[in-house]
Parts: C-alpha cells; sequence; structure tokens
C-alpha cells in the first residue's frame, strides 16, 4: 500500500520526502544522493511525500494491499 516507486530521473535529492515520512520509510543514498524507499511496509499511506516533492519523482496508491501473515 502506499508508496509505490520514487523516479530517480525526476528526483533531486532535497531529502524532503525523509524529512517529512511520520513513519521513516525513505532513505538518503549516498553514492546517488537520491531518495530511495527502504521500508516499505511501513508506509501509511498518508501522502505527505508525494504532497512536499516539488519535482513530483514520488508515485503512490490509496489502495490497501492484503499480504499473508507468517508465522514465527
Amino acid at each position: 500500500m502506499g508508496v509505490r516507486r520514487i523516479d530517480v530521473r525526476l528526483c533531486n535529492g532535497c531529502g524532503i520526502c525523509v524529512e517529512h515520512c511520520p513513519m521513516d520509510v525513505f532513505r538518503m543514498d549516498k553514492e546517488t544522493r537520491k531518495a530511495f524507499i527502504k521500508y516499505v511496509r511501513d508506509c501509511q499511506s498518508c501522502f505527505l511525500c508525494v504532497r512536499e516533492c516539488a519535482e513530483e519523482a514520488i508515485d503512490a496508491v490509496p489502495l490497501f494491499e492484503r499480504r499473508m501473515p507468517l508465522a514465527w
């Protein structure tokens, strides 16, 4: 659910998505200096990243995905 991908061609590496994400889903790549999705399962579909991204580089969907529970 939520964030799907970051278009690295559009991402300018500003880090606004990292700063605004309340669930800490994003990280900055040290080599490319661009954002990437680190914890996709933590996304709560708040769309703050999409709203704050000036470059419109983040794609997200409001659909809930059913996940199969795993045994411990």
